[in-house]
């Protein structure tokens, strides 16, 4: 308690009024005219500090306008100015849509240049975020790992992708937390909704279904239609039609170890064409007609299936009986971490095989998701040989993670995990890598 206080006066009786400076305070104050110089300098010292705040306002006013002209060229908007009607010169005088994307690319690409950011990686690639405006938090969380453990030595270019338009907040974080150049797209109405062959009837008893069941995601429109997305559209969003690879980021999402390479070049000069950190077994509520619907594309199109495919990797059944023999073991690359060639998904294979899911239906009447309809297309599109498992990569995202093992395969000295190795997997987690190293003639050990 302070010794300046009410409480500390009141409390002894050997303490006089007269020290009292509440009591002082109070006797000026209820003095009145009889006390002039008390009441003149409150005056006095009342216009003083109305005399400060003004000049504070004045001083946060100018710093204000200061601050927005700087951090209109610091994010790379270059916007211009302000005309009477509040509009930005930039957008009333441009021609077209067109010419105002085109202008601030422009202005993006001088903020990249005065930063001395110009990309050093030499693969046409891309860093992809699918993200709403109201996940910035965690999207420049996983913006800084990534920046921070690989890409500020490389400054490759970072794609969002939002079924809503990107805030001018979103942008100008996420724009000063890249190393290199950044471009937000918007999804199209029409990739982002059911398709006019759904029944919504039918929607609504499998979502009350999986939702009396407690299936996750299983009640959720939302949920469905970002699977359908990064299953059949992504790859063709006009922002990546330039790039021939990508690296998926998702928000919130860690990455423990410095990746000393560059991960775009390893997987194009060893011929691979999807890559993966962690496996696990898909949800079997979630895909019950999945692997019978893929049997009949596989019926249909045999020339699609790789000779040396990975079908040992997700069936338990004896692989040389071929696809139609054989069960879906539920395993899957988990897709929220992906490196992988986009001319794959834009491949005579893959794009009829989506065209052919979506017109049965699953994403909407199950809850196909996008991992396991990935993971499928490429065990069985793919030789086995070109797809790769980063091992020595350090990746979280809840509830699973995991963190490169102590050997003399990996530097384990630049890697930060927060647990120990063996907390970083679940049991069902293990049977799947154990399967995925069985396929490339591996005993189980230490990765």
């Amino acid at each position: 308690m302070s010794y300046n206080s009410t409480n500390y006066w009141s409390s002894s009786p050997s303490r006089p009024d007269s020290d009292n400076p509440f009591e002082k305070y109070k006797a000026q104050r209820n003095s009145g005219s009889s006390n002039l110089g008390f009441r003149a300098r409150k005056r006095g010292y009342g216009i003083n500090k109305a005399l400060k705040v003004l000049g504070l306002l004045f001083v946060f006013g100018v710093l204000v306008v200061a601050w927005k002209g700087y951090t209109g060229n610091l994010y790379g908007y270059g916007l211009g100015s302000l005309d009477a009607s509040g509009e930005h010169t930039a957008i009333k005088n441009a021609g077209s849509i067109t010419d105002l994307l085109a202008e601030k690319a422009a202005a993006r690409e001088r903020l990249l240049a005065s930063k001395g950011n110009v990309q050093v990686g030499k693969e046409k690639a891309s860093l992809v975020m699918l993200v709403r405006n109201r996940e910035l938090k965690d999207a420049l969380t996983a913006m800084k790992q990534i920046e921070d453990r690989f890409n500020r030595n490389y400054h490759y270019p970072w794609t969002f992708l939002n079924d809503e338009p990107f805030t001018e907040e979103f942008r100008n974080h996420t724009t000063r937390m890249a190393s290199g150049a950044t471009e937000y797209g918007l999804i199209p109405e029409k990739e982002w909704s059911m398709p006019e062959w759904i029944s919504e009837d039918k929607f609504q008893e499998t979502t009350k279904w999986m939702s009396e069941k407690n299936v996750i995601y299983g009640d959720s429109r939302t949920y469905r239609h970002m699977c359908r997305y990064n299953s059949g559209f992504f790859w063709r969003h006009e922002a990546l039609k330039k790039y021939d690879w990508y690296w998926r980021v998702e928000p919130s999402t860690s990455f423990y170890c410095d990746m000393n390479y560059d991960p775009f070049t390893f997987m194009r000069e060893n011929n691979k064409k999807y890559s993966f950190v962690i496996s696990l077994p898909e949800y079997r509520e979630t895909i019950e007609t999945l692997w019978s619907t893929t049997q009949e594309f596989a019926k249909l199109h045999p020339q699609y299936i790789a000779k040396d495919n990975s079908l040992g990797f997700i069936t338990d059944d004896d692989a040389s009986k071929g696809i139609e023999g054989t069960d879906y073991n539920n395993c899957h690359f988990w897709s929220n971490f992906e490196i992988a060639d986009l001319n794959f998904w834009r491949g005579e294979a893959y794009t009829k095989y989506f065209d052919y899911l979506d017109k049965k239906g699953g994403f909407y009447y199950e809850r196909w998701g996008d991992a396991p309809v990935h993971s499928v297309a490429a065990a069985l599109f793919l030789p086995k040989d070109q797809i790769h498992f980063f091992s020595d990569v350090g990746y979280n995202h809840v509830p699973w993670g995991r963190c490169p093992a102590d050997d003399e395969s990996h530097d384990y000295a630049r890697c930060m995990c927060p647990f120990e190795r063996e907390e970083s997997f679940d049991l069902h987690q293990w049977s799947c890598l154990k399967r995925w190293w069985k396929l490339h003639g591996k005993s189980w050990g230490v990765i």
